[in-house]
């Protein structure tokens, strides 16, 4: 059972580090994750970009975000899994102006929404050290 309320932890803190491998080396970038659904931690991106291939190609990713005076760092860990479901799509574009401006409409064809099937999560607290929780 896990003992901390990782969705909260991601409402609260949106912008992190996104990693996927690339080959054999791993490659960091800043994302923001769009929202979190029935344990899932819900993205974006475009098909034309390195990370979708990266994704297509081996899905095991992690995201990491940690709050501005350090009091929780929080890594979810698991497989990309893209979805097509348009209301998912309409749903990130209602919530994210930003995104909206680049995609427009859910029925962009290179406008894709993953989310993490998540795995595992790490936290780190200086009160509590670090913790693993599987899931």
């Amino acid at each position: 059972m896990i003992e901390i309320d990782y969705e909260a932890a991601l409402r609260q803190n949106p912008a992190g580090v996104f990693a996927t491998k690339d080959g054999e080396r791993v490659r960091t970038r800043v994302f923001q994750h769009l929202f979190t659904e029935k344990g899932r931690v819900y993205f974006s991106t475009s098909s034309e970009k390195p990370v979708y291939a990266q994704m297509t190609a081996d899905p095991n990713v992690s995201f990491c975000v940690f709050a501005a005076d350090f009091s929780i760092n929080l890594s979810v860990s698991g497989k990309a899994v893209f979805v097509e479901e348009t209301e998912l799509k309409k749903r990130a574009l209602d919530e994210n102006p930003q995104i909206k401006n680049i995609y427009k409409t859910p029925e962009n064809p290179v406008f894709k929404i993953f989310y993490i099937e998540v795995e595992e999560v790490e936290t780190f607290t200086f009160s509590e050290g670090p913790r693993k929780y599987k899931l």
